[in-house]
């Protein structure tokens, strides 16, 4: 018998835990290599991990929903079949939704935690049922464990909340709910996933970030109909051009005489990195969350190239597959709500960056053009920046340089 043990891999920028998401197989099941295993996701965003081998699954160190350490073990792989009584000798399986606490035998006793369950005495519980336990609001000195030696599993918290107990975050406050809104009135969903790692990163911007916004209004009427005159002839051959496109080659131009807003802070050892390359995040609105893959080296690729993965970074993200050769290492963002309407909005720095530039909706309004009142189409620029390293002033020019570009495209082309 071979045991081959899958490791959480270190996927870079520093992440040191990842959640996992989903498991694709069981203990028991066989698997053949390059197999998917399981989904973990980053704050950036979520991974699949493929079997380095082909065997039998032997054991999950992790249930869906925990945190774990990369370079911790994950999955248990035996490549070769065991003597019969080995076989025997082996206890039976678990389903990744079973006590995490358990699985992988002796090896994970240093990890149990104990704490006092509700048949007295002592009832084991690992740190990922203490940590759901925590997230429901559940007392486990209450809750009776149904796993050996009373060790207290995730069954047993799902059941104290289901029947017994009947309690939720939203009533921990007591009887009468949250400001006096009864518990029952509502109904109480962890904050989980890619949601409550996005939450998290919200958080610490706004804590830390003191941000401001600038809204400039643009006259993109040149800009849409050299869209359409290149989309009429070029499109069946390179694909179709969008306005984030050209509002992408609009900023790298830009950063050349603003170079400070295509930087990254650490404000830990407060230094700021310039970069001389271009590498935007494209932030993207999937179903449960926004997710920023990575378009590198803008000033270097041309329109269509720009679209094509725009697009192609869009639809993985969206469909859940997202590479992770396009996460991280972004140093400056582009958010497009143009397709949800409205006129303004303040997004968020995306940080370490310093800088992050939103687009609104485009609209045909009323101008005055050479003494002549004319329909033109105009869209804003919303964008916000940190301002412990972008003045008003500075962030002013760099915005008005993206407008002189997109009101003029022909300039886009001009080295």
């Amino acid at each position: 018998m071979a045991l081959n043990i899958v490791k959480v891999p270190d996927i870079g920028e520093g992440i040191a835990q990842v959640e996992v998401v989903a498991w694709h197989v069981q203990a028991g099941d066989e698997v053949a290599e390059e197999q998917v295993l399981a989904d973990i996701m980053t704050d950036k965003a979520t991974v699949e991990i493929p079997s380095p081998v082909s065997g039998t699954v032997i054991a999950l160190h992790a249930r869906e929903g925990d945190t774990v350490a990369v370079g911790s073990d994950l999955i248990h792989i035996e490549t070769a079949a065991a003597a019969a009584g080995q076989q025997q000798a082996r206890r039976q399986p678990e389903a990744p939704g079973a006590d995490a606490g358990r699985r992988g035998g002796p090896a994970h006793a240093a990890v149990q935690s104990v704490s006092s369950g509700a048949g007295g005495g002592k009832a084991l519980a690992s740190p990922s049922v203490r940590q759901h336990a925590r997230q429901a609001g559940i007392d486990l000195a209450e809750v009776r464990g149904s796993g050996p030696e009373g060790r207290i599993l995730h069954a047993d918290l799902d059941a104290w909340q289901a029947g017994q107990g009947k309690r939720h975050p939203a009533d921990a406050s007591g009887p009468a709910g949250i400001d006096g809104v009864a518990a029952q009135d509502g109904t109480a969903l962890p904050l989980a996933g890619v949601r409550r790692r996005m939450a998290r990163k919200m958080q610490e911007a706004l804590r830390h970030v003191p941000q401001f916004s600038y809204v400039e209004e643009v006259d993109v009427t040149e800009l849409e109909a050299l869209r359409a005159r290149l989309n009429a002839k070029w499109e069946d051959d390179r694909g179709r051009l969008t306005v984030s496109a050209f509002i992408l080659r609009a900023m790298a131009q830009a950063v050349r005489d603003y170079p400070l807003v295509n930087a990254r802070y650490d404000d830990q050892a407060e230094i700021i990195t310039h970069y001389s390359s271009v590498h935007a995040g494209v932030a993207v609105h999937a179903a449960e969350s926004l997710l920023v893959p990575v378009l590198r080296n803008v000033e270097s690729h041309d329109l269509w190239f720009c679209a094509r993965e725009i697009a192609r970074m869009a639809g993985e993200a969206r469909a859940g597959k997202a590479r992770l050769a396009d996460q991280g290492g972004s140093t400056i963002t582009l958010t497009n709500l143009g397709r949800l309407g409205g006129i303004v909005s303040t997004p968020m720095v995306n940080c370490p960056e310093v800088a992050i530039v939103g687009v609104n909706r485009i609209v045909e309004r009323p101008a005055v053009l050479g003494g002549a009142i004319v329909a033109r189409k105009c869209m804003n620029l919303s964008s916000s920046f940190d301002h412990r390293v972008i003045d008003g002033a500075y962030a002013a020019g760099f915005i008005q340089a993206v407008r002189g570009y997109l009101e003029c495209p022909a300039t886009l082309f001009v080295e």
